[in-house]
C-alpha cells in the first residue's frame, strides 16, 4: 500500500479556502436569517415574547391533545413521487373564493394580535399584499377593518365574522368590511362558547396585560416588548368596546351561544362577496352548507383552541371532498408548520390552506419582517416540495401522491376488549 504523498499547505490554496462571511450588525435580519422553519421562528419568538403573550399564541385548548393530533396527521404522510419530470418552472398560483393568490396559502383570522407584537395585523395584512397572498381580519383583531385596508390597498382582504350576542356590532362589522373592499366573509361557527385555555389562565392572561411580580420578572429579559406595548398606540379592538378579563372571559361576555342556520341567512342577505363558513368538523354539516349554496367551507377545529380532541381536518379532508368537493370550495387550517403539509393539503383535495401560528411565530420573532420571513420559509417549502414530487403545477397535485399513515384508528363498535 502506498503511502499519502504530502506537502507544505499552499498559502494561495489557504486564502482561498480563508472567505469570511461579511458580519450583518442588524440584528433583526441577523436573527431573521438564521430561522430555515417555522420552528426556528417559534423558538425566536419564545425568547423575545412574554410568557403570556407567548402562550396565548402557542397554547391550545385542554391538554392540547386536538393540536398536537393535527400536527402528528401531517407528519404521519407519506409522498410518493414521480420521475424524470421537467420542474425547472413551478407554478404555485391557485383561484380560490373568487380569485387569485399566488400562493396556496392565505393569513388565518387571529385575535388580539398586537399584543403578541405591536405591528400586529398591520404587519400581516401588508406581508400578505407583498406576497400576492390574502390576508384575513378577525372580529377580534386589534386594528381596524379600514387600517387593514390602507396596509393592504391592492391585495385581497378577508373578514372573519362572529356572530355576537349584541347582533348590531355584528351585522355592522359586515358592513364596514363591505364598504373597505373585502371580498371573502368567513363566518366563524364553532366558537359559540371560549374553549378551555388552560395556558391563560394559569399565566393570568388579560386582556390588556395587568402587571403583576410574575409578569413583571417575566419582562426583565425581555424589556424590548414592554418598550413596544407601552410607547405605541392602545389596543383597537375591531368590535369590541370594552375589555378587561381573560380572554375567555372576553369571548364568553360577547359570543351568543344560540346562533343557528337562521343567522347564516341573515349574514348571506347583508354579505354581497364570497360567503364561507369557517369551523366545519364533519361531512354532514359539508353537505348540508353545500345544498345552501355556500361559496365555500372551512375544515377546522380552531386551531385545537376550541373543543380538545375534535376531528383532525386533515383526517376529514378526503372524506369532506368526496361528499362536496365538486360543489363548493374547500379549505382546510390547523397544525400546519410546513409547506410540505400545504401541498399534501392539496394533494388530498383541498383548494387553499390558511395559517395561524406559524405567521405569528414570524410576527413575534421580528414583526413585519418575521411575516415576511415566515412567509417566504413556507414558500420555498412548497415550491421544493413540488419539484421533489416532480409536479409543476397545484393542479398536477392528485391523492397519488401522498398516503396518509394510520395511527389513530377507529375502535369497531362491538369489538372484543
Amino acid at each position: 500500500m502506498s503511502a499519502v504523498t504530502r506537502q507544505f499547505p499552499n498559502p494561495v490554496e489557504l486564502l482561498e479556502l480563508m472567505q469570511f462571511k461579511r458580519p450583518d450588525f442588524n440584528g433583526r435580519r441577523r436573527r431573521l436569517n438564521s430561522a430555515l422553519t417555522i420552528a426556528d421562528l417559534r423558538d425566536i419568538a419564545k425568547r423575545r415574547t412574554p410568557a403570556a403573550a407567548f402562550d396565548y399564541t402557542d397554547g391550545a385548548a385542554d391538554s392540547e391533545e386536538g393540536l398536537a393530533r393535527a400536527r402528528q396527521a401531517f407528519a404521519d404522510v407519506e409522498f410518493h413521487p414521480s420521475i424524470l419530470r421537467d420542474v425547472s418552472h413551478v407554478d404555485t398560483s391557485c383561484q380560490i373564493f373568487g380569485g387569485s393568490s399566488a400562493l396556496p396559502f392565505g393569513i388565518a383570522p387571529t385575535g388580539f394580535t398586537r399584543l403578541m407584537q405591536t405591528e400586529g395585523e398591520i404587519a400581516g395584512a401588508g406581508a400578505a399584499g407583498a406576497a400576492g397572498i390574502p390576508f384575513t381580519l378577525s372580529t377580534l383583531g386589534t386594528s381596524s377593518i379600514e387600517s387593514v385596508k390602507a396596509a393592504n390597498p391592492h391585495g385581497r382582504n378577508w373578514f372573519q365574522l362572529y356572530v355576537m350576542k349584541q347582533r348590531e356590532i355584528s351585522y355592522a362589522l359586515v358592513e364596514r368590511a363591505a364598504a373597505a373592499g373585502f371580498d371573502t366573509l368567513f363566518f366563524t361557527v364553532d366558537t359559540p362558547v371560549a374553549g378551555a385555555r388552560l395556558r391563560d389562565k394559569r399565566n393570568g392572561f388579560s386582556i390588556p396585560p395587568q402587571l403583576s411580580v410574575s409578569t413583571i420578572i417575566d419582562a426583565l429579559p425581555r424589556p424590548w416588548w414592554w418598550w413596544d406595548f407601552l410607547t405605541t398606540p392602545k389596543l383597537e379592538f375591531a368590535s369590541l368596546s370594552a375589555t378587561g378579563g381573560t380572554v375567555g372571559e372576553l369571548l364568553n361576555s360577547a359570543m351568543d351561544p344560540s346562533i343557528s342556520f337562521d343567522d347564516l341567512a341573515e349574514i348571506r342577505a347583508l354579505w354581497p362577496g364570497k360567503l364561507v363558513i369557517k369551523g366545519v368538523q364533519n361531512v354532514e354539516d359539508s353537505r348540508r352548507l353545500a345544498d345552501l349554496g355556500v361559496d365555500g367551507i372551512v375544515l377546522s377545529n380552531h386551531g385545537g383552541r376550541q373543543l380538545d380532541r375534535a376531528p383532525v381536518p386533515f383526517h376529514l379532508l378526503p372524506d369532506v371532498v368526496r361528499e362536496v368537493g365538486a360543489d363548493t370550495e374547500i379549505a382546510i387550517d390547523t397544525g400546519i408548520m410546513n409547506g410540505a403539509d400545504i401541498v399534501a393539503s392539496i394533494a388530498q383535495g383541498a383548494k387553499f390552506t390558511l395559517i395561524g401560528r406559524a405567521y405569528l411565530y414570524g410576527l413575534m420573532a421580528g414583526g413585519r419582517e418575521g411575516v415576511d420571513r415566515a412567509i417566504q420559509i413556507l414558500a420555498d417549502q412548497v415550491v421544493r416540495t413540488m419539484q421533489l414530487l416532480q409536479v409543476t403545477s397545484l393542479a398536477e397535485l392528485t391523492p397519488a401522491h401522498v398516503t396518509q399513515l394510520e395511527r389513530l384508528v377507529p375502535r369497531r363498535v362491538g369489538a372484543r376488549v
